[in-house]
């Protein structure tokens, strides 16, 4: 019978070869993949190297017993949890205590039996397992929180919390930030002569324009508010952002939209602004960044729309 190997790998710690071997045994027929060392202190330069979500460590052993054992993976910042046993020969309940101040979870006597150890590897699962739900639950309301509901993309509070941290990043190191503020033409007459299913599919669709061209990973957009949007692009001077731009604004002009049966083309105007370590400290807000794009986009609507107006910060 094929044996299938348990995806929480196990870390085990115990200075007594005999006492280890059995252990490994153990938990190796049971199906769990585990990594033996013979004292504490290499024990936590594997942990440091190679994240295991279970530890299991004898308390008595040379260099570094098991509760600095404990304490040094507590203290480590992990991709997630890490549950603790500890094997201890000493069932006093102050040392026990001891045990569980130092970071343990949980506790065996030595030697540990084998359907009790196994017992408690799986608890230590079940825990892991709750874990992980949620850490991914929160993670699901995470995006939700930030995500606008209709297009998909950032909403305006991830736009508020993010786009200082760019500016903070990017005047750090010295490089330039563009932004654009994007506003759909004539939306309105779209919605009133449509419908606002139409206006929805017509924001839709200009999104999934807006991500076709933008670069992944390091350019984002988010809604500003109706049919405005805001494209951030990190260590992007202004030329370079102008031609990301117009690409993106022939790219729209150019794409037809079905509205039943009709066909219906929308363009879309942009306020871009810019700037770099030439730009003086007291303009770089994202207050100021905003501002600025709104001012040329309002230019860019008086001089005819379907164009774009740049000026930096």
């Amino acid at each position: 019978m094929e044996r299938t190997c348990h995806p929480f790998p196990i870390l085990f710690a115990e200075d007594n070869a005999i006492s280890r071997k059995i252990v490994e045994s153990h938990l190796g027929k049971a199906g769990y993949e585990i990594t033996s060392v013979k004292n504490g202190r290499k024990a936590f330069e594997l942990f440091r190297k190679n994240f295991f979500p279970i530890v299991l460590t004898d308390w008595m052993m040379p260099e570094m017993d098991g509760l600095e054992l404990c304490r040094a993976v507590r203290n480590h910042e992990s991709e997630g949890y890490v549950y603790i046993i500890l094997l201890t020969s000493n069932d006093k309940k102050d040392q026990v205590v001891s045990g569980f101040e130092a970071g343990a979870d949980d506790y065996l006597i030595k030697p540990p039996d084998p359907a009790e150890l196994i017992a408690r590897i799986k608890t230590g699962i079940r825990v892991l397992e709750l874990e992980g739900s949620l850490k991914e639950a929160n993670e699901k309301n995470r995006i939700l929180s930030i995500t606008d509901p209709l297009t998909g993309c950032y909403n305006r509070g991830y736009l508020m919390e993010q786009l200082p941290r760019e500016i903070r990043r990017v005047r750090r190191y010295g490089h330039p930030l563009s932004l654009g503020l994007c506003d759909i033409d004539h939306f309105k007459k779209v919605n009133d002569t449509y419908g606002h299913q139409t206006g929805d599919k017509v924001l839709q669709i200009f999104i999934k324009c807006v991500r076709d061209t933008i670069r992944e990973s390091m350019d984002w957009v988010a809604r500003y508010g109706g049919e405005e949007f805001i494209v951030a692009c990190p260590e992007t001077d202004m030329g370079s952002a102008q031609v990301m731009m117009e690409r993106l604004r022939e790219t729209v002009a150019q794409r037809s939209i079905k509205a039943g049966d009709t066909e219906i083309h929308i363009t879309v105007s942009f306020g871009l602004t810019s700037f770099d370590s030439h730009t003086p400290d007291n303009n770089v807000s994202a207050e100021n960044m905003i501002r600025q794009a709104d001012r040329l986009l309002y230019h860019a609507k008086n001089q005819g729309r379907n164009r774009i107006q740049a000026g930096a910060l």
